[in-house]
């Protein structure tokens, strides 16, 4: 006897939506069956739920309730004002090259005077490379994301609207970071899919930074897929800033060349329902990644970071650590494994997760995992999850701080350890600054762990 699993009404909204969207989404040639392809393998799927392992924390089918339409095109320019109350102060201020996407599609780059794109780095629109001559090897990492064994990753390629194509020039060394910044905009429920593919070419140096906020408080559901590429001897600095939104999935993944870098740093809060995946596969020995991030969560909020890095190569480098705070009801989740291929000999990996609970109906699911199968590596893995430290408390106030002061500087040391990664000062302290905007938001008695 055959079952017949029921769809959900998210699930049916989405064929639905497909349907409508299909033949106004950009890309010409093999586009359209790719993307038929995408969204006949999730329909196949569905939505993952907690009965498959790597969504066993986060079981979207009921998490999503309801699937929103897909964003139209913005319907007016986005002013300066705007940009600078979307991003705060100090990214706003960020001395950087910026490309603005305003509902999932480009509408302006920024250049200061002095950079103009030329030798150091090519930029393109997706949109407008998708089937276009010249731009054949999007193909491969179009499609790469797109099987019935990745259902969201799927639901991109069905759905991605636009996104940035960028090429960093081998041997350049770019002077500015460039932030690219996705801003949803609708007076109702949206959705919005993005696609970015990143090729830092052999030698070169770049931080790219990503922002993904919602105008409309809290009303939009994005699905964000960035594919990295970082060739042989380059450095790829990579910050990712989840700013708020109603649902954000998101997807990072990267390969890694020999002897090259990539350091990988995430921010998340302020947003209800967020998955943020990370796939590392090495491409040549002797390269190193170091995966990083800070997760803030109250209320109902549900902050999931999943991660896999693959050592198939010897020689080759990993760290990981994550730290998160959170307060009230929310949930945090943290997924890491760590593969290591009987080739991969002489590899080092560590991995470390991290929460500070505010609160006692606060939950944080940690499993990280080492599937090891060489015999000369160094590799090891930890989490914890603890209340603030009365001993530490005690001893700020026993100097004569008052209580809740000492209690947001325990608060803001424990998570600085994790933004402290990020190498840009400039970027950095930006993120640092909306941690302690978020913090101090809480109740009093939020931070109030011990009498």
């Amino acid at each position: 006897m055959t079952v017949t699993a029921m769809k959900t009404k998210a699930e049916e909204q989405l064929a639905e939506h497909f349907a409508r969207a299909a033949d106004a989404l950009p890309g010409a040639g093999w586009v359209p069956a790719a993307r038929r392809a995408a969204f006949a393998a999730f329909a196949l799927a569905g939505l993952p739920h907690r009965r498959i392992e790597a969504w066993k924390y986060t079981d979207l089918r009921n998490g999503l309730k309801e699937a929103f339409p897909p964003a139209a095109c913005a319907t007016r320019k986005l002013d300066e004002a705007a940009l600078q109350s979307a991003l705060g102060e100090e990214l706003y201020r960020l001395g950087c090259i910026r490309i603005v996407l305003v509902n999932g599609r480009y509408l302006a780059k920024m250049i200061p005077t002095g950079h103009e794109p030329g030798a150091s780095y090519h930029f393109d629109s997706l949109a407008a490379a998708l089937g276009q001559p010249g731009f054949e090897w999007i193909e491969r990492h179009f499609a790469a994301v797109g099987s019935a064994a990745d259902p969201v990753r799927a639901l991109n390629a069905a759905f991605a609207s636009d996104g940035v194509v960028l090429r960093v020039t081998a041997g350049a060394r770019l002077a500015l970071p460039i932030h690219i910044v996705s801003l949803a905009e609708a007076g109702a429920p949206i959705s919005v899919a993005t696609r970015n593919l990143i090729n830092v070419e052999a030698g070169a140096h770049a931080t790219i930074v990503e922002s993904h906020i919602d105008l409309g408080g809290n009303s939009a559901q994005v699905m964000a897929v960035t594919q990295i590429a970082v060739a042989t001897g380059s450095v790829a600095h990579h910050i990712k800033h989840i700013g708020s939104g109603a649902v954000h999935l998101g997807h990072f993944d990267v390969e890694i060349a020999a002897g090259a870098t990539y350091r990988g740093f995430q921010f998340t809060a302020g947003t209800g329902f967020v998955r943020n995946e990370t796939d590392v596969s090495f491409t040549g020995p002797d390269a190193k990644v170091d995966l990083s991030g800070a997760f803030l969560g109250r209320g109902r909020d549900h902050i999931d970071t999943t991660l896999v890095v693959h050592h198939s190569t010897p020689g080759c480098e990993s760290r990981e650590l994550f730290k998160g705070v959170l307060s009230d009801r929310a949930r945090g989740v943290f997924q890491g494994k760590v593969i290591v291929d009987p080739v991969a000999q002489k590899t080092d990996g560590k991995q470390m997760a991290q929460a500070l609970m505010l609160s006692e109906d606060a939950e944080f699911d940690s499993k990280p995992e080492l599937e090891i199968y060489a015999d000369d590596v160094a590799c090891g893995h930890g989490s914890t999850a603890a209340e603030i430290d009365p001993a530490m408390l005690f001893y700020l106030r026993s100097r004569g701080i008052p209580a809740p002061e000492a209690r947001a500087m325990l608060i803001e040391s424990f998570i600085g350890e994790a933004i402290d990664k990020v190498d840009d000062e400039t970027v950095r302290e930006a993120l640092m600054s909306e941690a302690r905007r978020w913090l101090s938001s809480l109740p009093a008695t939020a931070t109030a762990s011990q009498k």
